[in-house]
């Protein structure tokens, strides 16, 4: 790759880094735009991040899916690219489609997938009672936790072509370190998410959290596919 790509690369990764902040902005910003007639900015400011959270909630209701599914797709994105700068890529130096993967995996299984896990694990755990969140603790970080580290290595490794039996090899070598790695970080945030959050809303928390899980699991994902790639392009 001579410097003139690596330049074009880091412009188009401005670009879009750019264009998603400007467009994340305007949309928190513009919340009441049909409202603002005779409002001065600190009205404009000051209404903005109750009446998202109104817009958040009524999108919610009309549609839950595809709002957690948004939000998961946009959490695992910018999760694979803190996961990128930490393995010590420049900021503007990130792969674009190892972002896009991840996002991908985030929108279309990641957000419909909790969406129905949380609503399961209120049916089989019905009881109110405090001694029910440690249950329901560890039923996530056992069952679910597994499926779900399962689902998003196999996915991604499908995404970048690869032989089902080199991820199913690299699965298996990866499956236990990455449940154990998830056990320092998940049991104490979901003492709050069974505890505290209601069953529609603990996707957004869960997903809060996820901005530091996705990036492990993006290394873990990805170490052996980049190491891979690092020697071809030495042999080549």
């Amino acid at each position: 790759v001579t410097d003139k790509d690596r330049q074009v690369d880091r412009f188009l990764n401005a670009s879009l880094i750019a264009a998603a902040a400007a467009y994340a902005l305007g949309k928190i910003v513009t919340v009441d735009q049909d409202y603002w007639q005779g409002w001065t900015f600190y009205e404009i400011i000051k209404y903005a991040p109750v009446h998202n959270w109104s817009a958040y909630e009524e999108a919610l209701k009309s549609h839950p899916v595809l709002a957690k599914m948004m939000i998961s797709g946009i959490v695992y994105s910018i999760g694979d690219w803190m996961a990128q700068c930490y393995e010590g890529k420049p900021v503007l130096d990130f792969s674009r489609t190892r972002m896009l993967r991840s996002g991908l995996v985030g929108f279309c299984l990641h957000g419909s997938l909790s969406h129905y896990y949380y609503h399961v694990c209120e049916a089989l755990f019905p009881f109110k009672e405090w001694w029910v969140v440690p249950l329901k603790v560890g039923f996530d970080q056992t069952i679910w936790s597994a499926f779900w580290n399962s689902v998003y290595f196999i996915t991604l490794g499908l995404l970048r072509l690869e032989n089902p039996v080199t991820i199913v090899s690299e699965l298996r070598s990866t499956f236990f370190p990455l449940l154990t790695a998830g056990w320092k970080l998940w049991p104490f945030a979901h003492l709050v998410t069974y505890g505290l959050i209601p069953v529609e809303q603990r996707l957004l928390w869960v997903d809060c959290v996820e901005l530091v899980w996705v990036t492990i699991l993006s290394m873990y994902s990805n170490e052996k596919a980049e190491a891979r790639s690092s020697e071809d392009a030495e042999k080549s």
